[in-house]
């Protein structure tokens, strides 16, 4: 071997060692602004009250939704110490997964999201919880990009899925995947740790949720990263235990909602009974079931009008 030669191997050694040392300072300088990795690419930002998935490319930042909006300040700050924003992704409209939208749009950032969350967002909503209307979004904070079925873009060399999970949480819900990587964001379709909400007023249901679970669970594997909206990252086998408890909790609910039960007859006839966890509003929980099941009436029976 002549000198030259060994003299590169050694360059290339010295170059590949510096460059994980580098690698390795900016991971833990990363996690001090409240960035957890997921992946060697992929993070999760830690500092926005609900979780906001972060993927660093040439042309700035990817985001899986944007926090709350009382911490939209401490979420810019730690994001603007990496890149500024390019895309942004909205699982689904509420405030609490998007409250840095506005900040983002106005700076220029595209938001992508399903067309009926930027519908969500564009007009007064009922909040049934406070007994008002909710006002619209300002312009800023609106999806400037939508799409109805599901959608494809590469950043970075990361592919991006994305699609509709129909009528899960709310009537726009989707999911983000990074495939390369191999995390699954999902929003609040699912709920690890707070009672999982039905929000039937914008058009979920207890049977979308549990169809929308199945579709995650189908495109996931036993190494994916699941990151819920909001909550710990999750595995494949604590998503499919999830959707086995929604579904169990259709097959309990839908009769009896036929029947005429309302959300304190099916608490009292023990509909909650026996599943792998708690609920800390089991009443609330199932007049949102009730709700929802007579929203979609049609899926109650043939006969019910």
């Amino acid at each position: 071997m002549g000198v030259d030669t060994s003299r590169r191997q050694l360059l290339r050694a010295c170059a590949g060692t510096l460059l994980s040392g580098l690698a390795f300072i900016e991971r833990g300088r990363a996690q001090e602004r409240g960035f957890v990795p997921l992946t060697e690419r992929v993070s999760l930002l830690a500092v926005g009250g609900t979780n906001v998935v972060a993927l660093p490319t040439g042309d700035g930042l990817v985001l899986v939704d944007s926090g709350s909006p009382e911490l939209v300040t401490q979420l810019m700050g730690a994001v603007k110490q990496l890149q500024e924003v390019a895309t942004v992704f909205n699982t689904h409209w509420h405030v609490e997964n998007t409250g840095a939208n506005e900040v983002l749009g106005l700076s220029g950032a595209t938001i992508i999201a399903h067309v009926n969350t930027r519908l969500w967002m564009a007009t007064p909503t009922w909040i049934p919880a406070e007994d008002r209307y909710r006002p619209p979004r300002p312009l800023k904070a609106q999806p400037n990009r939508t799409f109805r079925v599901d959608g494809s873009m590469t950043a970075a060399g990361e592919r991006i899925d994305y699609g509709y999970l129909l009528e899960a949480h709310t009537s726009g819900d989707i999911y983000v995947f990074f495939r390369d990587s191999n995390v699954l964001a999902v929003g609040d379709v699912a709920s690890p740790v707070r009672d999982p909400e039905l929000d039937y007023f914008t058009g979920a249901w207890i049977g979308g949720r549990a169809d929308a679970l199945d579709r995650l669970v189908a495109l996931s594997n036993d190494r994916t990263r699941i990151v819920p909206g909001y909550g710990p990252v999750m595995t494949r086998e604590q998503l499919q235990a999830e959707r086995d408890m929604m579904k169990t909790i259709y097959d309990r609910t839908v009769d009896r909602v036929r029947e005429g039960a309302d959300a304190d007859d099916m608490l009292k006839a023990g509909v909650l009974n026996g599943l792998p966890r708690a609920w800390k509003d089991p009443r609330k929980f199932l007049y949102d079931v009730q709700k929802g099941l007579w929203a979609h009436h049609n899926k109650l029976s043939p006969n019910v009008v």
